[in-house]
């Protein structure tokens, strides 16, 4: 969910992630690091986690805010996560909806106490298959995540299927209709002329979208290769998520 879409906005009190994606490197990383030299900060020019509490009472009022986007709140503080959360749950906007992901949804248990009602939690699976994940990144595995995320007692959870990598469709689409997501964000690897990925052909990938369709779980597609249809998933999410909040 980066950057600004109708109705979404990142708010940033804490970025940084060890994670090393290989696909975060164009986007995330370069990004954070502009934004740091302009800021003249060091810790966001490396995408090293840390902490900018001055961010804290500088909310966004965009209607749907993607906390910590910039990071992945696994290596956050705790004592620092309570702050931010104080936040939310003091904010008294109208129609707001909270976004928090973690590419380890094990992090989320430590914090469901404390987390606004509006909030929705998401994780990441790109893919059932744990054979060489470690070549793509260092996160928990994808067979882990779906334990964890699984097991997560929140009933609020979206799912992120980017950049999407290819997958057994009978195992990996039990998976997600075992996590029942509210809605499923999905879309290829917007990177492809510099990070190389284990991609689906089409056809796989979208038999998994028309049987997820048929289940009655929402898929918005992200970037299928068209940042047209990336803008509209953002503003169907919204629509969709508020009536539920």
């Amino acid at each position: 969910m980066n950057g600004e879409y109708e109705d979404t906005k990142s708010w940033n009190p804490f970025l940084g992630c060890r994670f090393n994606c290989i696909y975060c490197f164009p986007s995330f990383h370069n990004v954070v690091a502009w934004s740091g030299r302009m800021k003249r900060c060091i810790l966001c020019q490396t995408y090293t986690p840390h902490e900018h509490p001055e961010r804290l009472n500088r909310i966004p009022s965009k209607k749907a805010i993607f906390v910590c986007e910039d990071g992945d709140i696994t290596f956050a503080r705790y004592e620092f996560m309570l702050r931010i959360l104080e936040v939310m749950r003091e904010d008294r906007r109208e129609g707001r909806l909270w976004y928090l992901q973690s590419k380890n949804p094990e992090c989320f248990n430590k914090y469901l106490s404390f987390l606004p009602e509006n909030t929705w939690l998401l994780t990441t699976l790109e893919t059932n298959i744990d054979e060489d994940y470690h070549e793509i990144s260092q996160a928990p595995l994808p067979s882990r995540r779906y334990n964890d995320f699984i097991n997560l007692e929140w009933s609020k959870k979206l799912l992120t299927i980017e950049p999407v990598m290819d997958f057994d469709l009978e195992i990996f689409t039990k998976w997600i209709l075992d996590l029942k997501p509210r809605v499923v964000f999905i879309g290829y690897n917007s990177h492809p002329e510099s990070v190389k990925l284990p991609e689906p052909d089409r056809k796989k990938l979208w038999k998994l979208i028309h049987i997820l369709e048929d289940k009655n779980i929402h898929v918005l597609k992200k970037e299928m290769r068209d940042r047209r249809v990336m803008k509209k998933a953002y503003k169907d999410a919204y629509h969709l998520l508020i009536q539920d909040s």
